[in-house]
């Protein structure tokens, strides 16, 4: 058949068509078909056994006094109703890039460790190669964030945190170095993915109060970071406790991995006191 030229202008029409369309699927519904197929996978490998979950944290309940003092901080607190100052905002925000920028290098680690004829460990590998992938994206979408609340590229590329969320920074290193998978898995992905899982839904709300009140700036990208977390990812600390007691090779580091998952809640709430001084 030959194309004639109303032909080509109505395919032309369709491509632009199909372009514009392509421009609304977001950076976070891309996130969230990314995560779909994760979880789908994990849940193909037995994932979710123990059924985990935020109404059965099993045997991480000894975790739930610590955590709800980070989701429930008064840095979140007042986030969440729109009432904490731009400027110890914009401080929180700088503060804590450092540890969203090296969170997939903290999983890498632990990937690094994982051997094929340990129990747990297969599946821990697998795991981890998915959520890495994912994560990449996540310091990009909190640059965007903090970016509309008027940060510069300048300064959270150069940013020099606290003593205290260096610390949260520095053990979450030592620990995904030297630890055993269990370990690492409940210090990095229980311990600091559970409580933000949770804060996230609630700093949401606070974010468009800002956005409403025209304190900020409405770029499209600033509740792509929130968005992630409050939607897939909020799954990500209960797959990890699967994933601590599939790995966990006796009760000393089954212990060993609580402790891990403790000891970062107390570094979290600690950066967080410091936010507001």
């Amino acid at each position: 058949k030959i194309m004639t030229s109303k032909d080509n202008s109505g395919l032309k029409d369709q491509k632009v068509k199909e372009l514009n369309t392509a421009d609304f699927v977001t950076p976070v519904k891309k996130h969230q078909d990314k995560q779909r197929v994760v979880h789908r996978k994990s849940k193909n490998r037995g994932a979710g056994k123990h059924g985990f979950s935020e109404s059965n944290p099993g045997i991480f309940e000894k975790l739930l006094p610590i955590k709800k003092k980070v989701v429930h901080h008064e840095v979140f607190e007042l986030m969440g109703q729109g009432e904490l100052p731009l400027k110890e905002f914009r401080k929180t925000l700088l503060n804590f890039y450092p540890l969203v920028e090296n969170f997939p290098k903290f999983m890498a680690l632990n990937l690094a460790k994982t051997r094929c004829h340990k129990p747990g460990h297969e599946e821990a590998k697998q795991w981890l190669i998915a959520n890495i992938a994912v994560e990449q994206n996540h310091a990009k979408w909190y640059r965007g964030w903090a970016e509309g609340f008027g940060i510069s590229e300048e300064e959270i590329t150069h940013v020099k945190p606290t003593p205290a969320m260096e610390a949260v920074v520095n053990y979450l290193w030592k620990t995904n170095e030297m630890s055993t998978v269990p370990v690492c898995f409940s210090a990095t992905n229980v311990g600091i993915e559970w409580a933000t899982g949770e804060w996230s839904k609630k700093v949401e709300a606070g974010v468009k109060s800002y956005l409403d009140k025209g304190l900020i700036d409405g770029n499209r990208k600033i509740m792509a970071w929130l968005k992630a977390h409050t939607n897939y990812d909020d799954k990500h600390p209960y797959e990890a406790m699967e994933l601590v007691l599939g790995c966990a090779e006796n009760e000393t580091e089954l212990n060993d991995s609580l402790e891990a998952a403790e000891r970062s809640l107390e570094y979290y709430k600690i950066a967080l006191d410091d936010c507001l001084k």
